[in-house]
């Protein structure tokens, strides 16, 4: 059974996955790491509007920044991601029950 923490972090990455914006830095950074103007031009969106998203990213963990000179270059923390797959699955329907009786059986 998740934690109120572990319950409390899910949320917050699901949060900033929520938006289609975001989840297409999260794929573009997938492929390595990314400078500010090369993610505004895929995106076709401006820097400002961009911040929010990488600032969102950022604050849930997703991705980190580094400053070289007066660029600025974003990549994904991959750790960020280890488990998800796992949460998701204990979300689903019966993994409460499953995962109790695991518990009271063994």
């Amino acid at each position: 059974m998740p934690t109120t923490h572990s319950v409390s972090r899910l949320a917050q990455v699901f949060h900033a996955l929520s938006d289609e914006t975001r989840l297409c830095l999260v794929a573009l950074l997938g492929s390595g790491e990314r400078c500010v103007c090369d993610l505004t031009a895929a995106l076709e969106t401006g820097q400002s509007r961009l911040s929010f998203h990488l600032k969102t990213l950022k604050d849930a963990g997703l991705v980190r920044d580094r400053r070289a000179g007066r660029w600025v270059y974003y990549s994904l923390v991959p750790e960020a991601l280890d488990g998800l797959d796992e949460a998701v699955g204990a979300l689903t329907p019966g993994a409460a029950i499953q995962a109790s009786r695991a518990r009271c059986c063994s």
